[in-house]
């Protein structure tokens, strides 16, 4: 069931619009109801400090220099 929904635009916006709606060959109350669902619909996907939060945290040795470490662990795993 549908229902109406009177809304107070500024002119310019509306005929605006109008234009983008008629460009696209839709409707006004379209674009608004597709509006609103997007609007409601739950996030599918993580933002940026979501997943930097889920990292894994870095594993710091106490002794030895990083890049010495890093070069060496290469060479044990990768033979070279």
């Amino acid at each position: 069931m549908k229902n109406r929904l009177n809304l107070t635009v500024d002119d310019t916006l509306l005929e605006q619009a109008k234009r983008y709606a008629a460009k696209h060959q839709t409707s006004l109350s379209q674009i608004v109801e597709e509006y609103f669902r997007n609007l409601v619909r739950p996030a599918r996907k993580k933002n940026i400090l979501q997943l930097l939060s889920e990292l894994p945290k870095a594993r710091v040795k106490a002794e030895g220099n990083g890049r010495k470490t890093y070069y060496e662990g290469r060479k044990t795993k990768y033979g070279f």
